[in-house]
């Protein structure tokens, strides 16, 4: 992290923090005298779960935003309104979260589900975006050490989230519980360092990297 991205990468760091936190406030405390307090808190899993799921999305966010900041030098006037409008994804992020909670497994489930997954395709769009316009040669906003190797690692990497975030959301009208899955399986792969990602490729096919 450079002086001219430290403040980018502070506020940013705020940010993602107050957004993973508000996650919490989607879990209700049964009040007392209400019945069963066992059955209670049993019957607030969906909440459980989402405020789980979209802990752990926020915080791979996080992991690779960091990541990419530690590629990124320098900073524009595009790269900033860029680097908002992912901000912006993310603060969203609670609100999508606590309707899925509310109306998972309900026969509504489907529109929280649309509007949930609709929510992480802006995000992975506007991280490509990001992630392209800062990497462009033109730009010179990365750092000196980064080689074309590693630009292209990353690049492909994101390339994925656009299109597996849209094949999220389509299963949104043919399985909530595939739907959900294949985010989770996305969660999982983003989390990987890219260059982890490309030498596993290269240990399974030495000749060809593929």
């Amino acid at each position: 992290m450079t002086a001219e991205t430290s403040r980018i990468e502070a506020f940013s760091d705020g940010v993602f923090a107050i957004a993973i936190t508000l996650l919490i406030l989607n879990i209700k405390i049964p009040p007392a005298g209400s019945g069963d307090l066992r059955a209670e808190l049993i019957g607030q899993w969906p909440s459980y779960f989402s405020f789980l799921v979209s802990f752990t999305f926020i915080g791979i966010m996080w992991i690779n935003h960091h990541r990419l900041f530690t590629h990124i030098a320098r900073s524009d006037d595009v790269l900033l309104i860029l680097n908002l409008l992912l901000l912006l994804g993310v603060v969203v992020v609670p609100f999508p979260t606590a309707v899925l909670a509310l109306h998972l497994g309900q026969a509504d489930q489907r529109p929280a589900l649309i509007l949930y997954n609709a929510t992480y395709v802006f995000i992975a769009v506007i991280f490509n975006l990001l992630w392209r316009y800062a990497a462009s040669a033109k730009r010179h906003l990365l750092t000196r050490d980064v080689d074309t190797a590693s630009v292209e690692k990353i690049s492909n990497q994101y390339a994925l989230g656009p299109v597996c975030y849209l094949i999220c959301l389509g299963l949104s009208w043919v399985s909530a519980a595939a739907s959900l899955a294949l985010n989770f399986a996305l969660a999982c792969f983003f989390a990987l360092p890219p260059h982890w990602l490309a030498y596993k490729r290269k240990e399974a096919h030495p000749l060809t990297g593929r």
